[in-house]
């Protein structure tokens, strides 16, 4: 009697064993999946985000210069149009992020700044410039830095930055959802992200 309620005893012991054995190993499989999922999904954001646009602008460039003790002058000036595209572009494969697969976080450490981009098309329109005073490489080069200057105005008050921040916000949200339908977490600046809008509420 003692040997039957023993060999019982040694298959129960047994067959809790190989379960307990199949269930972990179910969970190991299942967070392996959850987590290349998860990786998979980085990598597919992981692209370069851009948001064109087009600015134009007329500036006047004027200069002179003075000789013989402010006798005589020599000047020089040109109606500039110019027409530039514009690109604000987030480089999401420079994302640093961390998987915690054993606490279930992604941790977002760090994001990449904005690029912008400036094409200008410059055109020169009523060109004079006297002989002692003409047009070299260096007011060219003035010009194009001048121009620029004033588009990066420009760029900042228009809706361009912010347009390309709703999409970097787009993407990130889809870490988010997946994260979120699997149970794990996200994080970002030492906070976890509770909803899909709370991305757009921090200092991206």
């Amino acid at each position: 009697m003692k040997n039957i309620i023993l060999s019982i005893l040694m298959v129960a012991v047994v067959i809790l064993g190989f379960m307990y054995w199949d269930q972990k190993n179910a969970q190991k499989e299942s967070l392996e999946e959850n987590t290349a999922l998860i990786k998979e999904q980085i990598r597919n954001v992981g692209k370069l985000v851009v948001t064109e646009g087009t600015f134009s602008q007329v500036y006047t460039y004027k200069n002179s210069k003075s000789f013989y003790f402010d006798i005589l002058s020599a000047r020089k000036k040109a109606l500039i149009v110019v027409n530039a595209e514009v690109a604000v572009a987030y480089d999401l494969s420079k994302l640093d992020i961390e998987i915690d697969e054993e606490a279930r976080r992604v941790i977002i450490k760090s994001i990449p700044k904005e690029e912008i981009t400036i094409n200008p098309n410059i055109k020169y329109y009523d060109v004079t410039q006297d002989y002692l005073n003409k047009f070299e490489a260096e007011d060219y080069n003035k010009i194009r830095e001048r121009i620029e200057k004033g588009l990066r105005k420009k760029i900042d008050k228009s809706s361009l930055k912010s347009n390309a921040k709703n999409r970097l916000v787009s993407e990130l949200q889809k870490i988010y959802i997946l994260t979120s339908s699997m149970g794990w977490t996200l994080e970002y600046q030492n906070q976890t992200i509770n909803k899909a809008d709370k991305l757009e509420k921090l200092k991206l």
